[in-house]
């Protein structure tokens, strides 16, 4: 819906006109909300269980090799079948004068991303902290830019976004939290989250050495005959204008597509289980069924975009670039950011996963919101970026310190789905809209090269939703907002406590400082008043402090004198002139308390003031130190 309304109000607000092929949008629309019910639908069913039990499986049998094998396989092998990457590989190669090979670039991203999954498989299982990792990565990608050709470090900002696709995520999830669950002493929420960070990040690093090699050490290839990047967006608008045409032989060649795109994590499941662990999958037919279920809703998600939004979508990316007003720009990719996200199924199930696992502590919609509120901002700075020119570098290392320092100051439990948040928004939706925004302002704004500047809007895209999902988690912190386990128990505790004091009415049950316990003692304590001169009450706190007084309340007090008491009726509504000072300590203590007292302020000599005690009982709710006690 929000991405409906996006379209609708600059088509028909700011564009002023109405496509020719709003039916097929209207139909394509819902195909995507049938398409994106039913992969959820799958992956609850078939791909979580799956990679849940394969992770516990080889945790407990100890087998940290066939572990790390299996990570790199099912990032290597989901990565480089991604269509967005496929997609953004072939776009490079055409336009970057024959120097980048598209099937080359394939294949150092997603040797990169089985780097990655292994990488933090390992840190999963050695338990080590994530954000010493992160930020290392962090150092080793502002390093290599330092030494990587202009023409490549947008390029691969970028690919840090479009590994993680619709399927590896769920699955690569699944092993993180699998493991965290499995391994003793790992939490499922500070350790399970983390491995599609990972994959995001090695991407940037891996092709920028890539770039570094084809550019400063190999020519370039045949230069292929391609359009001008200007005609070629412009071709691109006029064609996708068009109506979508919808017949069975493009239906079953994107059902094909999608199955070849899940075939390379089923082919690396069933190996493993099969061959590997040598263990049946349980619940077969509902995994059968939950994998019929994915690719049966992706196809129907990935055809529905295409009739209802890509096409809709890179026309206006082209026809916003022809109105002499950056803010509209700014604002559609707000707007389209904030949308694409919230409707981004990786996003919607990893949402529901993070929730399920933190006891409900994280909200599952609330999380949504900050993630598409980052990319949302995300990608309008980076228009920004393009409109008004500037390196792309300088942008990201600020991002970067602004996360590193956050890192330092959120909660440790959001920490990791904040890093992770960063990988799970740039994919099926947000990519081709991105792209196409990033790429169409590049050739229509005058002195802007596509190469250098159209690529990057995704790693904005990518970085800002790990600054919004920590702030999130540090609002959270701050509103005291717990999991259901955690209320339950300060609800038990509360009872308990109840329990306790109506049973031990008799005795005095004392808070112990600092914790959420209390005891009931058969102890004496007293209550001291004194009543001194309010100019000289700060002298005598302080020497009841000294003899061992713990707390007191004051009140205020007003007094007459024998001689005052002959015309009381005129005096009663004096000011007040005394402080009552009530201490209530253990019944030991009285006596230094109130000799301090006397002492100090000579109450038994020339000074004025009253001091005197007497025993109390059923004491309830005083806060003593442990060491008081």
């Amino acid at each position: 819906m929000p991405i409906v309304l996006v379209i609708m109000f600059f088509q028909l607000a700011i564009i002023q006109s109405v496509p020719e092929n709003w039916l097929s949008t209207a139909l394509g629309l819902a195909i995507v909300g049938v398409g994106l019910a039913v992969f959820l639908l799958g992956l609850e069913v078939g791909i979580f269980p799956v990679g849940e039990g394969l992770a516990s499986d080889f945790a407990k049998r100890g087998s940290t090799l066939w572990i790390i094998i299996f990570g790199f396989m099912i990032g290597f092998g989901t990565t480089v079948a991604e269509p967005a990457l496929i997609v953004i590989a072939q776009k490079a190669a055409s336009i970057s004068s024959g120097r980048i090979d598209a099937t080359t670039l394939r294949m150092v991203v997603a040797f990169s991303v089985g780097f990655a999954i292994v990488l933090g498989v390992w840190r999963i299982i050695k338990g080590h902290p994530i954000h010493y990792y992160i930020i290392s990565g962090y150092i080793l990608v502002v390093a290599a830019t330092a030494f990587s050709p202009s023409e490549i470090v947008g390029l691969a900002y970028d690919l840090g976004g479009v590994t993680t696709s619709t399927v590896t995520v769920p699955l690569v999830a699944a092993l993180g939290i699998g493991l965290a669950s499995t391994i003793k002493g790992r939490d499922p929420v500070l350790d399970g989250f983390g491995l599609i960070a990972f994959a995001s990040l090695t991407p940037m690093i891996f092709v920028q050495f890539y770039g570094i090699a084809v550019y400063e050490f190999f020519e370039p290839s045949t230069l292929q005959t391609v359009l001008p990047l200007a005609e070629l967006s412009q071709e691109v608008a006029v064609d996708n204008a068009q109506h979508f045409d919808l017949n069975l032989l493009d239906i079953l060649k994107g059902l094909l597509g999608v199955m070849m795109d899940v075939l390379p994590i089923l082919a690396v499941i069933l190996f493993f289980q099969y061959i590997i662990i040598k263990k049946p999958i349980a619940n077969l037919k509902n995994v059968i069924i939950g994998f019929g279920l994915v690719i049966l809703g992706l196809d129907a998600f990935i055809v529905g975009l295409e009739m209802g939004l890509f096409s809709v979508g890179e026309t206006m990316a082209y026809e916003l670039t022809r109105y002499d007003n950056n803010i509209i720009i700014y604002s559609f990719g707000f707007f389209i950011g904030f949308s694409t996200t919230m409707a981004e199924p990786s996003l919607t199930a990893i949402a529901k996963k993070a929730k399920e696992i933190s006891d409900g502590k994280i909200n599952d919609f609330v999380l949504r919101i900050f993630v598409a509120l980052g990319v949302a901002i995300g990608i309008s700075l980076g228009a920004y970026r393009i409109v008004v020119g500037g390196e792309i570098v300088y942008y990201i290392m600020a991002g970067y310190l602004f996360v590193i320092v956050l890192t330092f100051i959120a909660p440790k439990y959001i920490i990791p789905i904040a890093y992770d948040s960063g990988g799970v928004t740039t994919s099926t939706v947000t990519v081709p809209l991105v792209a196409a925004l990033g790429l169409g302002l590049a050739t229509n704004i005058e002195g802007r090269d596509p190469l250098i500047d159209g690529f990057g809007l995704i790693a904005f895209a990518s970085l800002f939703p790990m600054l919004t999902v920590m702030l999130y988690g540090v609002i959270t912190e701050k509103m005291g907002i717990k999991g259901e386990h955690e209320k339950e128990q300060i609800h038990m505790n509360e009872l308990r406590h109840a329990l306790e004091d109506a049973h031990n009415m008799g005795l005095s049950t004392i808070n112990i400082q600092g914790t959420d316990k209390r005891h009931s003692y058969d102890m004496p304590f007293s209550a001291v008043h004194v009543i001194v001169p309010k100019e000289k009450e700060d002298q005598a706190l302080l020497a009841a402090r000294a003899a061992g007084a713990r707390g007191v309340t004051i009140m205020p007090a007003h007094g007459l004198g024998l001689a005052k008491m002959d015309n009381f009726y005129n005096r009663l509504h004096e000011g007040t002139t005394d402080s009552n000072l009530m201490f209530i300590t253990q019944t030991k203590n009285v006596e230094a308390i109130i000799k301090s007292i006397i002492t100090e302020l000579d109450i038994t000599g020339e000074g004025a003031g009253i001091a005197y005690s007497y025993p109390i009982t059923n004491l309830k709710g005083l806060t003593l130190k442990l060491d008081d006690l």
